[in-house]
């Protein structure tokens, strides 16, 4: 788990280190279409706004799995067409880049301290996702932190590089 959680920080650092060049490009334009839909055009409002929702939420619900019946896969989880993402993400759009990485920071220091925190056994325990099915404390730490935060610190340094060209 010491990999995931340096993995965590790192790519939380690179985030980070975007926070004078974002900046920068305010005020970004709130994209039109943020939602869900195929058609959906992030700027970097919608996905720090994202970022600085799923954080908090996915470490919650791991926090849930873990404390669940270690007998059976706890329910966890939501979809993307969850409304209360959408609304998150609709209000963090709104916040200034430097407030919301701000809290961004914040939030990864709590879900690098629930990595830290987990025992020996935890990693494995199971939780059923919605779309998923089952996943281990583990697997899910890896595709809801780790991989889809990489994949947003790309899609942001890919709109600063479009951006200044």
């Amino acid at each position: 788990m010491n990999e995931l959680g340096d993995r965590i920080r790192d790519t939380g650092r690179a985030l980070l280190d975007l926070r004078a060049a974002l900046v920068a490009g305010e005020p970004w334009p709130l994209s039109e279409r943020w939602g869900h839909e195929p058609e959906a055009s992030w700027g970097p409002p919608e996905v720090l706004g994202h970022v600085h929702e799923m954080i908090p939420y996915w470490t919650e619900e791991l926090e849930r799995v873990r404390a669940g019946d270690p007998a059976a896969a706890v329910p966890f989880g939501r979809v993307a067409t969850d409304q209360s993402r959408l609304d998150r993400i609709e209000a963090d759009r709104a916040k200034p880049v430097g407030t919301l990485l701000d809290e961004i920071a914040v939030g990864l220091e709590r879900t690098r301290a629930f990595v830290a925190s987990l025992g020996p056994g935890d990693a494995e325990r199971l939780g059923l996702h919605p779309t998923r099915g089952e996943l281990t404390i583990e697997a899910s730490i890896e595709r809801f932190f780790v991989t889809h935060l990489e994949e947003h610190v790309e899609q942001l340094r890919g709109i600063l590089a479009r951006r200044s060209a």
